[in-house]
Formats: structure tokens, C-alpha cells, sequence
């Protein structure tokens, strides 16, 4: 049982990467929330590199809210396109599928990701 809300996330979280695995071909989405920003990548686990990076930081009025969450997912879709990727794995990284998460997912499916 565990004892807060930050260590039933990683138990999860262990959870979901047993499970899955980002290749070259097929990368994983990962995606991580703080307070003040959304982060994601898309990384190669057989390598152990990342392909490519977005989080709401480094967008313009950048607040950590759904909107912005939404465009994060569009802009990293756009650089997975660009670097040849259509294909990815989604890894929310034991935060639930709602919110804030749903909405980077949705936007990189708008931006022509397919998972």
C-alpha cells in the first residue's frame, strides 16, 4: 500500500514501463507533468537516446494548463514528422489518462502521430 500520491505514481509507473519499450522505429512518447510545465519525449530504449524534446517551457506566455499541454503535443509531433517518425508508443508515466495528459495525446494525434 502506498503511503502518497508521489510514490503510488512511480509504482505505477513501473508498471506501464515493464510493459512497453520505445525502439528506433516505433520511440516511446514520454510525457511528464510538474506544477509549472509539461514535458515530453521521444526516446529509443534499445539505444538509451533521446530523439526529441518539447515541454511548455520554452513556448511563448508558456502556463501549465490544458491549452498548453495541447500545443506541446502538437510541437512534438511535428519534430517526430520531421525526423521521419509516425509512429509512437505512449508512456503516460502513471499520471491519469485525463486532463492535462489527454490533451498532449490528443494533440500530437491532431498533428498526425499515430498511437
Amino acid at each position: 500500500m502506498s503511503t502518497n500520491k508521489i510514490t503510488r505514481r512511480l509504482r505505477i509507473k513501473r508498471g506501464i514501463r515493464n510493459k512497453i519499450s520505445g525502439t528506433s522505429a516505433r520511440p516511446r512518447l514520454s510525457v511528464f507533468r510538474s506544477n509549472k510545465g509539461i514535458y515530453a519525449q521521444l526516446i529509443d530504449d534499445t539505444t538509451g537516446v533521446t530523439l526529441a524534446a518539447a515541454s511548455s517551457v520554452k513556448l511563448d506566455d508558456a502556463k501549465a494548463n490544458v491549452e498548453t499541454a495541447g500545443r506541446v503535443g502538437k510541437e512534438i509531433a511535428a519534430k517526430a514528422i520531421e525526423k521521419g517518425i509516425s509512429e509512437v508508443v505512449f508512456d503516460r508515466s502513471g499520471y491519469l489518462y485525463h486532463g492535462k495528459v489527454k490533451s498532449l495525446a490528443e494533440g500530437a494525434r491532431e498533428a498526425g502521430l499515430k498511437f
